[in-house]
Order: structure tokens, then sequence, then C-alpha cells
């Protein structure tokens, strides 16, 4: 199944240099990088990003404004602490965008990203708004410090939930307890969520105990972005996560295997969650 543009069929690219545009302080130890490329995409899709001596590694798109789009990256290893201590100005290398998106189905439809799982649900959540659905964005964090884009949205129509673990912003808890509250009472038609897999393994179930179809985005390692490579293929289906997803249906996911219990790490090793 393909949601919006699916791959670019540029299997033998090589990566195309995209100059720092603003650098976006986001959260704590995260940042959004805007680049200067005009960019076809849709909510869902991804590029590589090259840094020279530190290889490829896949980022969601987080926004788009052409002639331009940003990346939102946690800074969490090697790559990602090189990419932060870039400036504007310098530039990195970028294929794609590559994989499926998101469907835009439903009409009154709950967003629901825990972390920076929520950076490629920002620019879906936006692209529904210019359709006019009613929109239900439900970010989740372990702090205040860590939740993402909470100016973004401010004055525009959707409806903002906010959870945090420990309570010290929006309600305490976690976002799935949220989505809980107000899948039956807002009439919730569809489901779109992001982030770490045990939270969306509730998410499912969530969806399932009510009937309602929802979309994915998985995150497993990837070698080259576009089908080849195999390592990000799925147990249960062999499905390969950057050319058949990143994004699932509910469907789907209900045969992968490995969804919510293992991934697999560079050298094919099983990692629980």
């Amino acid at each position: 199944m393909k949601h919006g543009c699916g791959t670019t069929g540029r299997q033998n690219e090589v990566p195309r240099m995209a100059e720092i545009d603003e650098i976006v302080d986001e959260a704590k130890d995260i940042r959004t990088f805007w680049l200067k490329e005009s960019l076809v995409a849709v909510p869902g899709q991804f590029v590589m990003v090259w840094i020279p001596g530190e290889g490829l590694r896949p980022f969601g798109i987080s926004c788009l404004e052409k002639p331009r789009f940003g990346i939102t990256i946690r800074n969490v290893g090697p790559l990602t602490g090189k990419i932060f201590r870039l400036k504007r100005g310098d530039s990195v290398g970028i294929q794609g965008p590559y994989g499926n998106g998101f469907s835009g189905s439903g009409n009154s439809v709950a967003i629901v990203g825990g972390g920076y799982g929520v950076a490629p649900l920002a620019f879906l959540a936006e692209e529904l708004m210019k359709k006019n659905k009613k929109v239900f964005l439900i970010t989740g964090a372990v702090s205040e410090p860590y939740l993402l884009y909470r100016k973004r949205f401010e004055g525009k129509k959707i409806k903002l939930l906010y959870s945090t673990d420990d309570g010290s912003y929006g309600q305490k808890g976690f976002c799935t307890d949220c989505l809980e509250e107000i899948i039956g009472k807002k009439k919730i038609d569809y489901v779109y969520s992001c982030g770490p897999e045990m939270m969306m393994g509730k998410v499912a179930g969530i969806c399932k105990r009510n009937r309602v179809p929802g979309e994915f985005s998985l995150e497993r390692h990837m070698k080259c972005g576009f089908g080849v490579c195999g390592s990000c293929c799925v147990d249960g289906t062999g499905l390969r996560v950057c050319r058949d997803g990143p994004v699932f249906t509910l469907e789907q996911l209900s045969k992968i295997a490995e969804f919510g219990r293992y991934k697999r790490d560079a050298s094919g090793r099983k990692v629980s969650f």
C-alpha cells in the first residue's frame, strides 16, 4: 500500500549538498535544521543525511516551506553530535525524499507523538489543517524541557493536548492516557502515531478496542534508504521499513511479529524494547 509520493526511485543517487539556512532550538537536546532545497514530499517521508566520516542516517521531514525544508534532530550519538556542531551556512549531504508517507485519511483525527517522534507528525498536522480537518495533537515527553513545538501551533485552529511523565507540564502521565480520554468523546475517526514503539503499541491497542483505523511510523536501522540492503526488513512480513514504510497501517502492524517487542541493530542482532 502506498501513501503519498512513495519513493523517488533514485536508487543510485549521490548525496547532494544542501546549505543550512537556519537552526532552531526546539527543546532540550533537540534542534530543527532548515536546509535550502525545494523538496516535493509528503508528511511521513524521510531523507538520508550524509556527514563525511560518519555516514548516512535517516531523518523524517518535520517541516516544508519551499524553497527549504526542516529536519528535527535529537543529539544522541556521534553523527548527530557532529550535526549539532554545524552552523548556518554549513552544508550536509542529502538523498531522497524516500518512503511512503501518511495517507491524510480521516476528518476528525488524533495525532499522537512521543518525544521527538512528534517531528513528522507536526508536518502532518499542518497539512491536515490546510484541508480543514479537525485535528487533536497529543504530545508527550518525560518532562517539560523535552516537549516539542509548543510555540509552533499557537493561535492555529488545532486542539493541543500535552502530557509529561512527571506532571511538570500538561497532564501527568502518558500521551496514551490523553488518547483514551478523547477517542470516544470527540468521535475520532482516524489516528496517526510516531514515537517510542512501546507507546505506539499502546496506541494500536486503543485503536483496536475502539475500532478506529490508524497509521504508525516505524524506526529501524537503515543503510541505504531505498530498499536494496534489507537491513530494515521486519520479521513476520519481510516488509522494508524504508520502502514499504516507514508508515504502516494498523492492519499491517498486526502482521509484523517484532512490533512492540524488539528491533535489530546494525549487525542484525535482536534488541528488546
